[in-house]
């Protein structure tokens, strides 16, 4: 990606890192964080991803990516089906700041975490001064800005999957279980991007 202009002169003021996940309750498909560093031009009307629209969502996220600082963190399904969706989460979280900070070269002052759980003491890797904020998306610009990041890749992944797999209608449930894609598993059964530890995918391998 491509540094931003404040971020090529370097920040003056505290870094805060904002971080949000996306995807831990789908049976399908990854999970998916964002951290993202606000620059001085980051976009009014920042949100909780959940309040917004589709189509504010995806008009903030470019956005979000030319005037911000920001990394993924992506684990798949069968990672997360191999240390549990909790563990998934802290792994993403901590690849995606790992990430940021490898692109920009920078050591946050603080990363603010959505929810009530860091990665610290709970991931191996983690080593940055954090913070849970517990609908720290909807109070904190740099974790709502991470917010529409993790929602919006994630999304678009479930919507490539969904070509390879049209049966599971992923373009609109994004891998939750709905009741079109719980008629879909009984069907079609379980695809290698279902999350095979969750029960409900869980049981119908077992039918």
């Amino acid at each position: 990606m491509d540094s931003p202009a404040f971020f090529a002169k370097g920040l003056k003021d505290r870094v805060l890192i904002g971080v949000d996940e996306a995807g831990r309750g789908p049976l399908a498909g990854p999970v998916v964080a964002a951290a993202c560093v606000l620059g001085p031009d980051a976009p009014a009307g920042l949100d909780d991803s959940k309040k917004l629209s589709a189509k504010r969502r995806a008009a903030l996220e470019p956005l979000i990516k030319a005037s911000c600082a920001w990394a993924l963190g992506v684990v798949e399904a069968d990672e997360i089906d191999r240390i549990n969706i909790f563990a998934a989460t802290m792994l993403a979280m901590t690849r995606a700041v790992n990430a940021l900070e490898a692109e920009f070269g920078i050591e946050p002052d603080e990363v603010l975490i959505d929810g009530n759980l860091t990665p610290a003491g709970r991931h191996p890797d983690w080593r940055w001064p954090s913070r849970a904020i517990v609908g720290g998306d909807a109070l904190e610009p740099c974790i709502s800005a991470a917010s529409i990041l993790a929602k919006e890749h994630r999304d678009r992944l479930m919507r490539e999957y969904a070509l390879a797999h049209p049966q599971y209608g992923w373009e609109r449930n994004m891998g939750y279980g709905t009741a079109e894609h719980l008629a879909a598993l009984r069907t079609h059964g379980p695809t290698p991007l279902h999350r095979r530890s969750f029960a409900q995918v869980a049981q119908l391998v077992l039918i």
